[in-house]
């Protein structure tokens, strides 16, 4: 499989090695807004790149008609827009707030553990996301898609926040810390105990991984997909 790297950062030279070490070829690393000639006739696109730039940068993958698989976080607010072009242009785009197994995994025990909790009420919940100091959005991608997970199955709460959770508002603690990979944590408390759901990442590997079994996986396909898909969650 051909593959152009759209972002050659820490995460981008992590998922070239893996991508090599599967066998495939990359065949674009780059820094800049990706062009048709620069990407030079990919099989897919990875993107990690900043959040300021990854709209125009997976928007450009998709009028050539090349399938994105995006990691980058901080932009979604855009994300419908980029969901509508991969429709219009018969190509297919997935995003992950986080590519690896063990996170996915944990957003499913996520989900499951909010519908059973969501019947006793002298439980509150608190969100915890710990990464290295060069992270430039908080909070990370993966903690805004634990907090939907909770709030989808939780009835008593509608929205998150940053901080201290309040009402319906469930929070949120950001925490940048040396070169941490990334550290995500879910409690819930009472006034007599707490129980904690935890996933610590030991290095960026996981995350390489599971982008490259995520573009193998888009090739020949049209829509809008998620690990959830890959992974057959």
């Amino acid at each position: 499989m051909r593959i152009a790297l759209v972002g050659y950062g820490k995460m981008g030279k992590n998922i070239d090695e893996m991508a090599t070490k599967r066998g495939h070829e990359i065949i674009a690393r780059l820094n800049e807004t990706p062009t048709a000639e620069t990407l030079n006739r990919p099989d897919v696109v990875i993107e990690f790149s900043h959040p300021e730039a990854a709209f125009n940068n997976i928007k450009n993958c998709l009028q050539n008609r090349i399938p994105v698989v995006s990691g980058t976080t901080g932009w979604l607010a855009q994300k419908r827009e980029i969901e509508e072009f991969a429709l219009q242009n018969n190509t297919a785009f997935l995003y992950g707030s986080n590519f690896s197994l063990g996170v996915n995994l944990f957003f499913a025990l996520n989900e499951k553990l909010a519908a059973i909790m969501n019947n006793f009420k002298e439980y509150t919940v608190q969100l915890e996301e710990i990464h290295h100091v060069h992270k430039k959005d908080a909070p990370s991608g993966t903690a805004i898609s634990l907090a939907e997970g909770i709030i989808q199955n939780h009835a008593q709460y509608d929205a998150w926040k940053l901080e201290e959770t309040q009402n319906h508002d469930l929070g949120i603690f950001a925490i940048r810390q040396d070169e941490v990979p990334g550290t995500h944590s879910v409690f819930y408390r009472s006034e007599v105990d707490e129980i904690e759901i935890r996933h610590a990442a030991f290095s960026r590997d996981g995350f390489a991984l599971g982008a490259v079994m995520a573009a193998e996986w888009i090739q020949g396909k049209q829509g809008n997909f998620s690990m959830k898909d890959v992974l057959h969650l």
